[in-house]
């Protein structure tokens, strides 16, 4: 855990798009969204999915690592997410050897 100090990243974010999920599935059980803290945890729900995400913070970044589960059954499986220039979130969401999503997030 790194640059936390400062890190724009901290907060909630609202998931708003994905390449592989429609709004439907991502907003299915409630809003989706990516939190990170200060203290290098943070946390994703979207569709049926929660995890619980441990965080290594860069100054405008952070790259993690989740553990949860998908409908139930335990997945886990890591990401990255980048702050662009617009303010917005942008960055990727692997499962453990299954699907990789690239997604767009708001802040909160």
């Amino acid at each position: 855990m790194s640059g936390t100090a400062s890190n724009p990243l901290l907060g909630k974010w609202r998931i708003v798009e994905t390449d592989l999920w429609d709004a439907d599935y991502l907003n299915m059980l409630e809003p989706a969204f990516i939190e990170f803290q200060d203290d290098g945890r943070g946390e994703l729900r979207f569709g049926c999915v929660i995890g619980d995400l441990d965080c290594h913070y860069r100054s405008a970044a952070a790259d993690f690592t989740w553990q949860g589960s998908d409908e139930m059954d335990e997945a886990s499986g890591d990401g990255l997410a980048l702050l662009e220039d617009d303010g917005s979130l942008s960055g990727e969401i692997s499962f453990h050897r299954g699907d990789e999503a690239t997604f767009k997030a708001k802040k909160w």
